[in-house]
């Protein structure tokens, strides 16, 4: 398939004006292919020859202006169009397309539950394609008006208000215009709870078999929907620009979600089956207002090149965890952003594959590379560097010139030089300068304090490595004298705020700087106090010995947080043992109030330090600490007064666990003692880790996939049997994985999770080298989702010794590789080399 490239795309947005799309889809020709008809009208700006790009399985007619053109003249995704004269022109194209199993394109999906069938859109980057024949690329925006035929019985939702007009035919009100690939349309026997709100239609849907349990969480939804869209209306002078306000929960979805106009589509493990932490329902509102904080940064306004996405991604990340914590009763939104997520944009910041926040327009010449900047840095950077801003700046300045963002841009497209002079006009301050020493640069800055002490004051110095400017607050603590807190509680003393500012290669104490404070030297000083800017933060000495018994009596969660958080970086940097921070966790997380907390720690714990970081040798250890942690919150949580937390802990528990016995009891017994009962996600963890260590087989795991028939059931099962350490059972997983080429992307994904364990690198060593080749042919074979989760899921991440690294060292040296693969694998090895040096250090 060609890749459109970013001197194409300029050139087309100068040569075309597009007016109107006319679509016609017909969703009941069969299993395997949809019908889909496309009018274009449009203008060529002057004369000249151009192309319109489709993916059809069958390209039955096309033609210009009333002249038939010839199918034939396909070539692979492109059909020119030469010889245009300037003016108006109509292209209309008849083509039968396929449905997905991978989430791209049009997706087609049958409940194993119920049999019914739904069909959804992912049309991001560029799989609009996929769907209907357009000019496919973010600056040639367009009204798109479409009719759709389906089954009856069915429900059709689109971007604009869906009207039925009988016979199973559905026309959706046009849209403003807006780009290619935020078209939407998801089609099926949904359940749907609909509201009114300030005057327009929403609702909220999902397949019919996880009906009772979108009910259970109609109201939590859409009070979260309703108190997020009233403060996005109160923040932004723009009023919501479409017709409706629709969020579907589609099966199978790659993203968490999509911000289509007027149709957002969520995962559906967003509607739960199973219990979950109020953490895990904050999450779901974080992604709501993410979401929702598109229809205008995203969809209002649009990027003009794929460079630019950054600016569609850090606005909504730093917006959904902010407008959540304004509007909702969720109000510590950034504890969890700073233990969960910040570290995602540290570790991609420190692997090769770094890249500025903005990229160089140079640095993402077709389609093909902007997909790959989907990532931490993306979003968990570019949120935090938006918070430092903000923070710099001030909220009031900051909205000011997002407002004026959006009125001069307002169902257009535009750049990063036109979001920065926006800004820079509602303040004195110098943005420019600000976003080429941030959103410009690679890598991250640390941040060391060293302490000072006299008779009647005591001095910081904050050693800057790097070269940004920071605006930090200093937290300084004591030990509490009130006895009643606890010997090892702590006191906040002080908080001020210092300016760190930019250093050079020429200079590079230019970025450090002292300050000194009255009073003895507190027991305790944390630089980056409020998470407010983006840098890995050291301790000093004396502070860290403070912690070891005092951590857990921190009063405040979010500066917990900022100190696990360099704890974390630390480990991974090779100046913490592995060993230590899980001793920190067994200290103090059976102490922790905050749930995110406890949940980020605990994952960290788990599957990187216990997983990779430790020696096989010492796994066994490792794991004893988490399960002796584990226990001790159990045993806290018996009186049922924090159900989250007890949830939390029963999960690590599980995963955690060397010897079979109490947790099949628990699953033949059908609940924990004490509570919770099993319900489905717990049932088939068990049954996961007990297929890892040996003590179930394929009798249990069919018998299990009986009682629960789902599409999640049926995930579980193909982790389980990938999980059983027989040599038969990972054969069949392998030929499953990169032979048959049937499996679903979620299926693929369950499947690959299961195959790699820890406790079972001797059995699956002789597929280590197998793993490059076979991943390489399945990502030409089956495309960029797929080689996605081929990279992500599948690679072998327990191999960690010098003969896997060579190897994968090898294999990027394959020009076979597909982008998506190649940048997957480039992670993956360097993440592999950090394990490997972290062990190496202890």
């Amino acid at each position: 398939m060609s890749v459109l490239m970013r001197d194409e795309a300029q050139a087309r947005a100068q040569f075309l004006d597009v007016q109107r799309y006319t679509i016609d889809l017909d969703l009941t020709a069969g299993e395997e292919t949809f019908d889909s008809r496309t009018v274009i009208q449009f203008t060529a700006l002057t004369a000249g020859d151009t192309f319109v790009e489709l993916k059809p399985a069958t390209l039955r007619s096309i033609s210009l202006d009333g002249h038939a053109l010839d199918p034939t003249d396909l070539d692979e995704n492109r059909f020119p169009l030469t010889a245009l004269t300037a003016g108006p022109h109509e292209l209309r194209i008849d083509a039968a397309m396929r449905y997905s199993r991978t989430g791209e394109g049009m997706h087609r999906f049958t409940d194993p539950t119920d049999n019914e069938t739904y069909v959804y859109t992912q049309l991001f980057l560029e799989d609009v394609q996929r769907v209907f024949a357009a000019f496919d690329q973010p600056d040639l925006k367009s009204v798109f008006a479409l009719t759709v035929t389906a089954p009856e019985g069915w429900t059709v939702l689109g971007n604009g208000i869906a009207e039925h007009t009988g016979d199973g035919r559905w026309t959706l009100a046009p849209t403003p215009p807006v780009s290619t690939y935020l078209v939407a349309v998801a089609a099926g026997p949904f359940h749907s709870v609909t509201t009114e709100h300030a005057g327009l239609p929403f609702g909220i849907h999902c397949r019919r078999s996880l009906a009772p349990h979108l009910d259970a969480d109609a109201d939590e939804i859409l009070d979260i929907t309703r108190a997020c869209f009233d403060r996005f209306q109160e923040k932004f002078d723009e009023p919501y620009p479409f017709d409706s306000y629709d969020q579907a929960f589609v099966p199978e979805f790659n993203a968490g979600a999509m911000e289509n106009p007027g149709l957002v589509t969520f995962r559906d493990e967003f509607i739960y089956r199973s219990a979950v932490t109020d953490t895990e329902r904050q999450t779901r509102g974080m992604v709501i207002a993410h979401e929702m904080a598109h229809m205008w940064f995203g969809d209002l306004v649009t990027l003009a090149w794929w460079d630019d996405i950054w600016l569609n991604e850090s606005f909504a990340e730093y917006m959904g965890y902010q407008t959540l914590a304004e509007a909702t009763r969720f109000t510590d939104t950034w504890v969890d952003f700073g233990v969960a997520r910040k570290g995602w944009g540290y570790d991609a910041d420190q692997r090769p594959s770094t890249h500025p926040v903005a990229p160089d327009p140079a640095a993402v010449p077709d389609t093909a590379s902007a997909m790959l900047n989907f990532d931490g840095i993306s979003y968990a950077k570019g949120a935090s560097a938006l918070r430092q801003l903000v923070a710099w700046l001030g909220e009031k300045d900051f909205l000011a010139g997002i407002n004026t963002h959006f009125a001069r841009h307002k169902f257009g497209n535009a750049t990063l030089a036109d979001f920065i002079d926006n800004l820079a006009s509602a303040t004195d301050r110098d943005v420019h300068a600000w976003a080429d020493q941030w959103l410009r640069t690679t890598g991250v800055d640390t941040l060391t304090p060293h302490i000072g002490e006299s008779d009647t004051t005591w001095s910081l110095t904050v050693d800057h490595h790097g070269t940004r400017p920071h605006h930090i607050t200093v937290g300084t603590y004591d030990h509490a004298i009130d006895t009643q807190s606890g010997p090892d509680r702590l006191v906040l003393r002080d908080r001020f705020d210092i300016g760190i500012p930019q250093a050079g290669d020429d200079n590079p104490q230019a970025g450090d700087v002292t300050t000194t404070r009255p009073g003895r030297r507190p027991a305790l000083v944390v630089l980056n106090d409020n998470d407010l800017t983006y840098a890995k933060i050291r301790l000093d000495p004396d502070s860290w010995t403070t912690l070891q018994a005092g951590l857990s009596g921190i009063p405040d969660a979010l500066t917990r947080a900022v100190v696990w958080n360099a704890a974390r970086d630390m480990v991974r940097d090779g100046e913490l043992a592995p060993t230590s921070y899980l001793e920190a966790a067994r200290a103090h997380l059976p102490h922790e109030s905050d749930l995110a907390l406890l949940q980020g720690v605990l994952a960290f714990a788990d599957t990187q330090v216990a997983a990779r970081y430790i020696t096989p040798e010492d796994r066994p250890a490792a794991l004893a600490t988490l399960t002796a942690l584990t226990r001790d919150l159990i045993r806290r949580t018996e009186d049922g007064s924090r159900p989250g937390l007890r949830l939390t802990a029963v999960r690590h528990f599980i995963d955690a666990a060397t010897q079979p016995d109490t947790i099949y009891g628990w699953l033949t017994e059908g609940t924990v003692p004490g509570g919770p009962e099993l319900d489905p996600e717990l049932r088939w963890r068990i049954l996961t880790r007990l297929a890892v260590l040996g003590a179930t087989d394929e009798q249990a795991i069919a018998a299990e996939l009986e009682a629960d028939p789902s599409a999640t059931g049926q995930e579980g099962a193909a982790r389980c049997r990938a999980a059983l350490p027989t040599p038969e059972a990972k054969a069949a997983a392998w030929h499953a994985m990169f032979t048959d080429d049937t499996l679903s992307n979620y299926l693929f994904t369950a499947t690959a999770q299961g195959f790699w364990q820890p406790e079972q690198t001797d059995l699956v060593t002789a597929y280590v080298p197998r793993y490059y080749p076979d991943a390489t042919a399945l990502a030409v074979r089956r495309g960029p989702a797929i080689a996605d989760a081929a990279g992500r899921y599948a690679f072998p991440a327990y191999a960690i010794d010098a003969d896997s690294l060579h190897l994968g060292d090898q294999a990027l040296a394959d020009d076979a590789l597909i982008p998506t693969l190649r940048r997957k694998l480039t992670d993956q090895i360097d993440d592999l080399r950090r394990a490997l040096t972290v062990r190496n250090a202890h």
